[in-house]
């Protein structure tokens, strides 16, 4: 055979053969077989850091509603210190949980695992905020609620730790996560009033609906300028706000015919009827 036809036979094995035959045996090259190890350990220690920040967030807001359900017996009880004190117990233990994503977030960007924590950083500052009107009848700041996120933590001296002893860890919450907790605030805000109506309280509401019309101003002028979910928010926020402003008309109009202890029965009734007509189940 001469070496011509020795060629075509070899390119028509090699044809017939497929692509799938060709380089199979190659070796892989150490130094990619190492970048890729390295890279999918990172990958995967990146994940596992981003679900256990998932569940500390979970956690952070099942404790945060629980403080908010417990704060709106305010309005029905006659030691209202008693509660303050048993929501300040709770509000300590979910800052421990805050203090765990700040442990998690040592040495990390922080946007990167936002999302994870988010939700419930959010419920937080609406719990504290809801704890600090009821105490204070004022809003509380976002330097304020920073000031009481700084944990401190015993190093063993491992790892990149060189020394043994306390260390500080700090936790800063983001002006977005501040500004939508707010906004979940006014919520709770229109639920109280209707509690108070509800048990024969005729002042509350006035106060409620200065503080919201406050806060729905300082809402209006970010706009469109801000998040998206901050003008998201606007909209339920302005339905709070009207259903506290009916309220206090109502006691302003009808209070002057007919008696206080039967105003709230009225109001009661009234209040209930705007809640089924807005929740979406009934």
């Amino acid at each position: 055979m001469s070496k011509r036809e020795d060629e075509g036979c070899a390119r028509k094995r090699k044809t017939e053969a497929g692509p799938k035959s060709e380089d199979c045996t190659r070796p892989v090259s150490p130094v990619i077989a190492e970048r890729q190890s390295l890279f999918q350990h990172e990958l995967d220690t990146k994940h596992d850091k981003y679900e256990r920040l998932v569940k500390i967030s979970r956690d952070i807001t099942i404790e945060s509603k629980r403080t908010i359900f417990l704060l709106h017996r305010v309005t029905s009880v006659p030691d209202v210190e008693e509660i303050l004190n048993e929501a300040d117990v709770k509000l300590d233990g979910v800052r421990q949980k805050i203090g765990q994503i700040a442990e998690e977030l040592k040495g990390e960007d922080l946007h990167q695992f936002h999302r994870a924590f988010t939700p419930g950083i959010q419920e937080y500052v609406e719990a504290v905020s809801f704890h600090h009107f009821i105490k204070h009848r004022t809003l509380i700041s976002l330097e304020e609620i920073n000031a009481r996120l700084v944990f401190m933590r015993e190093n063993k001296g491992e790892g990149e730790v060189a020394w043994a002893g306390p260390s500080v860890l700090t936790f800063q919450i983001t002006p977005i996560d501040y500004l939508l907790g707010v906004a979940d605030l006014t919520g709770e805000l229109m639920r109280m009033c209707i509690s108070s109506v509800g048990n024969g309280d005729i002042d509350t509401p006035f106060q409620l609906s200065g503080f919201l019309r406050e806060i729905h101003d300082g809402f209006s002028y970010i706009g469109n300028t801000g998040p998206y979910e901050v003008s998201k928010k606007l909209h339920t926020l302005r339905q709070s706000l009207g259903k506290v402003e009916d309220a206090c008309y109502t006691l302003r109009v009808r209070g002057s015919e007919i008696p206080k202890h039967m105003l709230a029965d009225v109001f009661s009734s009234r209040a209930a009827t705007h809640l089924d007509r807005d929740d979406p189940m009934v």
